[in-house]
């Protein structure tokens, strides 16, 4: 009996190395991209004496992320930073973790990125040439994002 038990543990261990080499290997890494942490503010952020302010929270939502984007090619909500249309291509979407943390691989380029609120696209940041929230990828670089979504908050 226990030279069974010795055998079974044996094959038990090599099946479980073996699964855990596979599932290894088809897992890709990725090198090449974003990473960042999205984070949600709100209420009142002005600053004042013995006020201290509480960190950004990280919030568990989807980021879209499209071919860089200017303002003129998008449906704009009003002067506001919310869009019901992005008239660019959809490059892909990622998941945010409960502590907003996400990675995605993605080609050498430029892009703009998104989230949503009910059906309206948000993005409060710009560059000098009114492209929303742009990003660049490096060829074999991860680039680190902080996306912050602060439509709730007074500044």
């Amino acid at each position: 009996m226990n030279k069974f038990i010795f055998y079974l543990f044996w094959v038990l261990f090599i099946v479980l190395s073996c699964a855990s080499a596979t599932l290894k290997r088809t897992q890709p890494s990725v090198t090449q991209g974003i990473e960042g942490h999205i984070y949600y503010i709100s209420g009142n952020q002005m600053p004042s004496p013995g006020r201290k302010l509480p960190p950004p929270k990280g919030i568990k939502t989807t980021l879209y992320i499209y071919g860089l984007t200017n303002i003129n090619q998008v449906k704009r909500q009003g002067q506001s930073v919310f869009y019901s249309n992005v008239n660019t291509k959809l490059i892909t979407t990622v998941p945010s973790d409960s502590s907003g943390y996400f990675k995605v691989q993605l080609d050498p380029g430029h892009y703009s990125l998104f989230t949503k609120k009910e059906a309206l696209f948000y993005s409060g940041i710009f560059d000098n040439y009114n492209n929303i929230s742009p990003v660049e990828v490096h060829p074999g670089k991860m680039t680190n994002v902080r996306f912050t979504i602060d439509y709730d908050a007074t500044y």
